[in-house]
C-alpha cells in the first residue's frame, strides 16, 4: 500500500491550496484518512481526519479555514487550505487505516511542504 500525497507549494498569507493523497496497492478497504503537518522544531500535529461517513474532525487551529473531504471511489482524500497563515508551514502528510489481506496498518504519505510567505 502506498499514499502519494500532492499539491503543497508557496502561497501569501490569506491564500489557499489544496492537497490530495491518493492510495494504491492491494487492499480490501481504507477507513479513516487523515493529514498531519510537523513544523521545523516542533512535533507532528493532527490536522485533520475523515472517517468512513461524512463525519471529520479538526484541530483547533485549523477548524473554519481547512476542509477535509474524500472521494472513496478514487481513494483519495483532500485537504482544501483557505486563509493560510505564515503559522501553516510545514510539512503535510497523510495517513490513512487500510485493511489488506495481512490484518490493519497505518501507511503514511511522503509528505508535501507547504509554505506560507510574502
Amino acid at each position: 500500500v502506498q499514499l502519494q500525497a500532492s499539491g503543497g507549494g508557496l502561497v501569501q498569507p490569506g491564500g489557499s491550496l489544496r492537497l490530495s493523497c491518493a492510495a494504491s496497492g492491494p487492499f480490501r478497504s481504507i477507513g479513516v484518512m487523515g493529514w498531519y503537518r510537523q513544523a521545523p522544531g516542533e512535533q507532528r500535529e493532527r490536522v485533520a481526519d475523515s472517517f468512513t461517513g461524512t463525519s471529520a474532525r479538526y484541530s483547533d487551529s485549523v477548524r473554519g479555514r481547512f476542509i477535509i473531504s474524500r472521494d472513496n471511489a478514487k481513494n483519495t482524500v483532500y485537504l482544501q487550505m483557505n486563509s493560510l497563515k505564515p503559522d501553516d508551514t510545514a510539512v503535510y502528510y497523510c495517513k490513512a487505516v487500510v485493511w489488506t489481506s495481512g490484518g490493519v496498518n497505518e501507511y503514511w504519505g511522503q509528505g508535501t511542504q507547504v509554505t506560507v510567505s510574502s
